[in-house]
């Protein structure tokens, strides 16, 4: 089944404790239904000393958030996601608040 986003894309937000806030996704976890924002969910982990690393750490860095609580963006507001199936076969992904193409799906089929 087709995700409604995909890495690259600039969402938003739509539930939870970081609501309104947009980033760009860099990672899908299709099998958790999971996506990783950037500068969103941001998360501190302690780090024991390590050969390379001999004082230790604090590092910050971001946590998952479920995939039904993000929207693609377009004009700068939340939107859903329709697919469209064009004459030669191609599949295009829509924002179904402005019909702007927002990606391509496949390109066109091949004439046997």
């Amino acid at each position: 089944m087709p995700r409604h986003v995909k890495k690259g894309d600039t969402v938003i937000i739509t539930a939870g404790d970081h609501k309104g806030r947009t980033g760009e996704i860099m990672f899908v976890d299709t099998d958790r239904d999971r996506v990783l924002i950037k500068g969103v969910n941001l998360r501190t982990k302690h780090v024991k000393p390590t050969r390379l690393n001999p004082q230790g750490a604090v590092i910050t860095k971001e946590g998952p958030v479920h995939i039904s609580n993000v929207s693609p963006v377009a004009d700068g507001r939340a939107t859903r996601v329709r697919f469209r199936v064009n004459q030669d076969g191609s599949k295009d992904r829509i924002a179904a608040r402005n019909g702007e193409v927002l990606s391509k799906v496949r390109g066109p089929k091949k004439k046997s």
